[in-house]
């Protein structure tokens, strides 16, 4: 068993305490450690501030409150404190837009098994490390999420027609970025548009 040290923090947050007991027995027996719970928003991101944890898992809403899972996944990503997975019964594109927007790395659609877990959680802690490395070269959040959104779309484009994986085009992007001494979003934008070059051939 990994020591203390070596886990993943996590902080659950759900109004619902059915669903913080269950995903805490979840996360528990996958060997993360559950360092707190809040049933909303604000006290998610209090929390956070405090105990500084590797994820946050959070519900998209709060009953009765108008600051939800995205607010307070914005004010999160906006500190740097720590990435946010959404859980969601919920999949309206309107929703969606908005947690991109807000800088959401990943999300897990309710109901979900343990076996869904870890590749969420490990997925959007990935991608957490990518967006923090983008945000370290550009001048503002809504310049890095500008920047996120440009090399997730170049990162496609490197697997569909590569065949990397994500991780693979995240480097590639990365050392191209590095070689031309040129930001990041810049290198993926000359991707998209080279795509976009070949396929009006």
């Amino acid at each position: 068993m990994t020591d203390n040290s070596e886990r993943k923090r996590i902080i659950i947050c759900d109004d619902q305490s059915l669903i913080r007991r269950d995903l805490r027995e979840m996360l528990t027996s996958q060997g993360y450690l559950v360092v707190g719970e809040a049933s909303d928003g604000r006290s998610a991101v209090e929390m956070a501030r405090r105990l500084e944890p590797d994820l946050v898992i959070m519900d998209i809403k709060f009953e009765g409150d108008d600051y939800d899972g995205i607010a307070a996944a914005r004010d999160l990503t906006k500190e740097g404190i720590a990435p946010v997975l959404l859980l969601s019964a919920y999949s309206q594109r309107d929703l969606v837009e908005r947690a991109r927007e807000a800088g959401v790395v990943g999300y897990l659609v309710k109901p979900f098994t343990e076996a869904d877990l870890a590749p969420a959680i490990e997925t959007a802690l990935a991608r957490f490390a990518e967006f923090e490395g983008v945000r370290k070269q550009a001048e503002s959040l809504q310049e890095a999420l500008e920047t996120r959104k440009a090399v997730d779309r170049a990162k496609g484009l490197l697997m569909d027609r590569k065949g990397m994986t994500e991780a693979e085009a995240f480097r590639r992007i990365q050392k191209l970025s590095m070689n031309f001494r040129k930001p990041m979003r810049e290198v993926a934008e000359a991707i998209i548009l080279a795509n976009q070059i070949n396929e009006a051939d």
